[in-house]
């Protein structure tokens, strides 16, 4: 029964790390970094992160810094950046690239929050989920006479808890960075 707790637990940790992830990727009119961790550069035909071919740097507030280690690269990441369509268009100076992150209006700000929530309640269906998959595996377990009706009971309880402790921090992660979008 443990395993299967241990397995929820697991889903549910890796559910709240990947909205914390897909969070710091919102862009929120300051320059973050974090905006480029899923864009990646055909570099001697391997798809490679920005991060692990350039100094990245935040030189004022509302602008992000793209300097490459081998400057044959600055064309392929400034491409690598239009087509991954952040919204940003970057600023190609022949040694570095700029990103100026433009201030957020008001109706900007809306629809952010509105994927914000969009992508919280996503997290909750997938925490409902492996809920559902560690009660349907104790039922199983049940009819399989390897635990008892007490411990499938106790092991149901436990799983809702669980279910419910994500959930309150889902919920808590997302005011949180609507918060942070709508304060700005």
């Amino acid at each position: 029964m443990n395993t299967v707790l241990n397995l929820v637990e697991e889903k549910m940790d890796k559910t709240l790390a990947a909205l914390d992830r897909d969070y710091k990727a919102v862009r929120v009119g300051r320059a973050n970094p974090s905006v480029l961790d899923r864009i990646t550069v055909d570099y001697y035909g391997s798809p490679t992160p920005i991060q692990q071919m350039a100094a990245v740097s935040i030189p004022e507030a509302r602008m992000l810094q793209i300097q490459p280690w081998d400057a044959s690269t600055l064309k392929d990441i400034e491409k690598a950046i239009q087509v991954a369509d952040i919204g940003i268009n970057p600023q190609n100076d022949g040694r570095v690239i700029r990103l100026v992150f433009p201030p957020l209006t008001e109706e900007r700000r809306k629809d952010i929050v509105k994927e914000v929530r969009k992508m919280a309640e996503d997290s909750k269906v997938a925490v409902r989920n492996a809920r559902r998959d560690g009660i349907e595996k104790l039922k199983a377990m049940k009819k399989a006479s390897e635990i008892t009706e007490d411990d499938q009971s106790n092991g149901e309880k436990k799983i809702q808890n669980l279910t419910d402790k994500f959930c309150k921090e889902i919920d808590d992660l997302a005011a949180l960075k609507e918060k942070e979008i709508l304060e700005i």
